[in-house]
């Protein structure tokens, strides 16, 4: 009965035309126009303006540095500040280096002497990008004045650099090498397609079922019957897993096969989980459309409670329990923690437990669900 129902759950999947768009065509879609965006990785030449109020040989060194950055586009060079604020307030510009009138004097004259930035709050990306950039223009300019000081009382200018920077720092990134948004967001993302896509499409199937009060193969009363469609939509959640880890983060070039055992365990444990959560969500459904409008709804928030985009340490106590009864919870930071950093097993046993306990939990309230509401007569959809 087993093998019965897992071959007629198939052969219903694949013939449910909006069921199979969503189970396996709309990942292979959303694995190429989802990471477009980012394609880059990281922001390069936002543009800014400078406001020259010092006009001195200091202050056009400081705008030929900002022209220089590779992450900076400067576009207007004005002595008036109204001019800069306008640009900003229409945003033509993400960020506004402002050199105030008598710089290079008070810099001469050793006094402190101080150089402001502003960046645009409301494109968060563009305007830390600016806002660093531009800070970096100021302090390589600020180092500059500082050896040329130190130079003058040092015999060498090898010394006067150890002086200034006695503890030498070199920032390595460790598991997003390229520092990219999309090696960050992307991998993370793709666990949380995989569920929603599967959700949605099981409830579909299920709230068509029900609406026909059919199933696709008589006897689905039976543990076999039950077994045989739960391990049907475990293998399309472990397929499409395997394309968007093997596949896309390789055409993508992210970072990958940390641990490719550890990953391979949690892809089966997770694929189960997904497939036992689907059904006992699918039977709370009586039409064909309800499902989908939650599961689009409920997109967002989900990507949240995963602590992958928000600190969990932020949420409320209450979010922080409640988040494990979602499959993509533990997946989402299991996947990443194996794939993407090389964790073993040990250090995600947090996920795995949460994982396995949501399958016996799902399996459990599944089972005596689809006792009670299979619809009857069952009999065979053709």
């Amino acid at each position: 009965m087993m093998w019965k129902s897992f071959l007629a759950t198939w052969r219903a999947m694949l013939t449910d035309k909006g069921a199979l768009t969503l189970l396996f065509i709309g990942g292979i879609i959303y694995s190429f126009f989802y990471p477009l965006p980012y394609s880059t990785e990281i922001v390069q030449r936002v543009p800014v303006a400078v406001v020259d109020q010092d006009r001195s040989a200091m202050s056009r060194q400081l705008t030929r540095f900002a022209m220089a950055h590779p992450s900076l586009q400067v576009i207007a060079v004005t002595p008036d500040l109204p001019v800069a604020q306008d640009l900003l307030w229409r945003d033509e510009v993400m960020g506004v280096l402002i050199i105030p009138d008598g710089l290079q004097t008070d810099v001469l004259a050793g006094r402190a002497a101080h150089a402001q930035v502003a960046g645009n709050g409301l494109y968060l990306m563009l305007n830390k990008v600016a806002l660093n950039g531009l800070a970096e223009v100021v302090g390589t300019v600020s180092a500059g004045i500082e050896l040329k000081r130190l130079g003058a009382g040092t015999p060498s200018g090898i010394q006067a650099n150890e002086q200034r920077s006695p503890i030498a720092f070199d920032a390595v990134p460790l598991f997003n090498v390229k520092e990219g948004y999309g090696a960050y967001v992307v991998p993370g993302v793709a666990t949380l397609i995989v569920q929603q896509t599967l959700l949605i499409g099981m409830t579909m199937l299920f709230g068509t079922w029900y609406q026909r009060k059919s199933f696709p193969v008589a006897g689905t009363r039976t543990a076999g019957g039950y077994m045989g469609m739960l391990l049907a939509f475990a293998c399309v959640a472990f397929l499409n897993c395997c394309y968007f880890f093997g596949f896309v983060f390789w055409f993508q070039d992210y970072p990958r096969g940390g641990n490719f055992g550890g990953m391979l365990l949690l892809l089966v444990l997770f694929s189960l989980a997904e497939a036992a959560f689907g059904m006992l969500l699918g039977m709370l459904f009586r039409t064909r459309e309800r499902g989908t409008q939650l599961m689009i709804a409920t997109s967002m928030p989900v990507l949240f409670l995963a602590g992958l985009t928000w600190p969990v340490s932020s949420m409320p106590v209450v979010l922080q329990w409640l988040r494990w009864l979602l499959p993509s919870t533990a997946g989402i930071q299991g996947f990443v923690a194996l794939n993407q950093m090389g964790a073993s097993l040990y250090e995600i046993r947090h996920e795995v437990a949460g994982l396995l306990a949501l399958l016996v939990a799902c399996v459990a309230l599944g089972w005596w669900r689809w006792r009670a509401e299979t619809p009857a007569p069952i009999v065979q959809q053709r």
